[in-house]
């Protein structure tokens, strides 16, 4: 296995195919598909369905993608190191894996701090689609951080945590909505359905459940899903309100109604690594986050 393969091997993913790899990589479509076939053929599996023009990841290309990434973090780290006049200079690559609802404020902060600190170091700043088993993308190697939610179920890893703030929720309302200025209150909610996650889709929605419980609220159900992510897009397209992350709320005010809660949930949220395996970019940036935020 060569290391332009895995070069080409997850342009291919994160480009969503091999013409938007090529393009990426500024190399002709037949190079990144003979790179694939060749290292299919190596490893002796498939990496991807080929489903007409399109590329879906099979079991064992998913498994591929973090000791990929881990490989060119390393390779980054050694050729930059190397090209660097300044032995004491932060070279490489800070990887990190953020749930989209905190990538706003102040892990932005902190990662613009941090490369103003140290420009010749890079930042990958990736998508955390879902917060269940977060702690299991920087085992398998897909990043050195997750920012996530709290607390972290990590299975007794010892991932060490900063905690970075906490996020409040608000309610937010399909367009339109005619609602007064101010909190809203639990015990006067509008008569509009709502878009919820399930009881058992974690401690918030545990917790905001049972507080609507204790105030004698119940409200019409529009939609009951187990992917968070979906509430926003729903509210917009006028199925019902939800409560959210402020931040996503405050996103989507000039077109949708936005208000705080009466009484507030808040949620902890932070940023989790594993200590031991740091780079050399990883440990300069936990040592800026722990200064920033003492």
């Amino acid at each position: 296995m060569e290391f332009r393969q895995v070069e080409y091997f997850l342009a291919v993913v994160e480009n969503d195919g091999i013409n938007g790899a090529a393009t990426a990589l500024g190399v002709a479509q037949p190079t990144v598909s003979q790179a694939l076939r060749t290292l299919e053929r190596e490893l002796g599996v498939h990496l991807f369905h080929r489903i007409g023009r399109g590329m879906v990841l099979t079991a064992a290309g998913r498994s591929l993608i973090g000791p990929s990434r881990q490989i060119l973090r390393d390779v980054d780290a050694v050729e930059e190191l190397l090209a660097s006049a300044d032995p004491g200079e932060i070279t490489g690559s800070l990887d990190l894996m953020v749930f989209p609802a905190l990538a706003t404020g102040p892990i932005v902060d902190l990662v613009a701090r941090f490369r103003r600190a140290h420009p010749k170091a890079t930042v990958r700043f990736g998508d955390l689609r879902t917060e269940d088993n977060a702690p299991a993308v920087i085992r398998d190697g897909h990043c050195e951080f997750i920012v996530s939610h709290l607390p972290l179920d990590d299975g007794g890893r010892g991932l060490e945590v900063i905690v970075l703030g906490e996020q409040e929720y608000w309610f937010v309302y399909p367009p339109g909505t005619d609602l007064p200025p101010g909190p809203i209150e639990l015990t006067a909610l509008p008569d509009i359905p709502m878009v919820f996650v399930p009881r058992d889709g974690g401690a918030m929605s545990l917790e905001i459940d049972n507080a609507m419980r204790r105030a004698g609220v119940r409200p019409s159900l529009a939609v009951l899903s187990d992917h968070r992510e979906i509430r926003l897009p729903m509210v917009l397209a006028g199925l019902g309100g939800s409560l959210v992350e402020r931040a996503l709320a405050e996103s989507v005010q000039d077109v949708a109604v936005a208000r705080p809660c009466e009484p507030t949930f808040t949620r902890p949220y932070g940023i989790a690594f594993d200590a031991t395996s740091l780079s050399e970019a990883g440990r300069a940036f936990v040592e800026m986050v722990r200064s920033t935020i003492r």
